[in-house]
């Protein structure tokens, strides 16, 4: 086997294609898990609340929030998605109103990568014989198969993620009795979540565990707190 046969049998494992559902599902796991845990915290420090409260407080925001992200990430990435067909529709209007042109631009983008004119026209005209909008709207636009715009998988992974994220907090309402129980056992189990959404996050982006896992921790910790306070500091006041 030669060295050629060796490389076009070597397995690539990038990861570019996870970017659209993993960048959603991991923001909706971190907001579930830091948006419910937060508001459980808040009503439980504003007043000696009763499980009851608290509990009540956890499931409305999970189902607000898990709704909310759905909604947020079909709205942003269908914008996203109108951008790539504007931008496509007016390539087309391009290659059909100045071919010529349009090739000259795209030798000029071969040029610019380092091929030598010669070999850049070349190039150029013969991929010109094929899919020439796909050519100009991979090379020009930068537009590919694995950065997409999909707001339907983008809206199912946020949502998913959120409700699975955001049941985490509910087991610190498990055995807990005194409100400070509570507090505490809901920080314990949210702290465990994050670390393990971390982790899971970087895993399937293909990076080391530490900096990410931490990140994440250190982000819900804070937004924990600064909750915590303002619920501490209403209760203080009696609103």
């Amino acid at each position: 086997m030669t060295i050629f046969d060796a490389l076009a049998g070597h397995p690539e494992g990038h990861l570019g294609h996870r970017a659209g559902w993993l960048r959603a599902a991991v923001l909706g796991a971190n907001d579930g898990l830091v948006s419910t845990s937060s508001l459980m915290v808040g009503v439980a420090t504003a007043s000696d609340a009763l499980g009851g409260a608290v509990l009540t407080a956890g499931l409305a925001g999970l189902a607000a929030g898990a709704m909310a992200m759905a909604a947020g990430e079909w709205v942003s990435v269908s914008s996203q998605s109108d951008v790539e067909r504007a931008d496509l529709d007016r390539e087309r209007r391009e290659l059909a109103d100045d071919p010529r042109g349009e090739l000259e631009e795209l030798t000029g983008i071969y040029e610019q990568r380092g091929l030598p004119r010669d070999l850049a026209e070349l190039v150029a005209a013969e991929l010109h014989k094929g899919d020439v909008l796909a050519v100009h709207a991979r090379d020009e636009l930068g537009h590919s198969e694995s950065s997409q715009a999909r707001p339907v998988q983008a809206a199912g992974a946020s949502a998913a993620a959120f409700t699975l994220g955001g049941l985490v907090p509910f087991l610190g309402m498990l055995g807990a009795v005194t409100g400070t129980a509570r507090i505490l056992l809901i920080v314990v189990v949210t702290l465990a979540g994050l670390t393990v959404a971390g982790a899971l996050g970087a895993r399937a982006a293909g990076t080391t565990l530490g900096r990410p896992t931490l990140r994440v921790v250190l982000g819900g910790g804070a937004a924990m707190a600064v909750t915590a306070l303002v619920g501490h500091l209403v209760g203080l006041a009696g609103v």
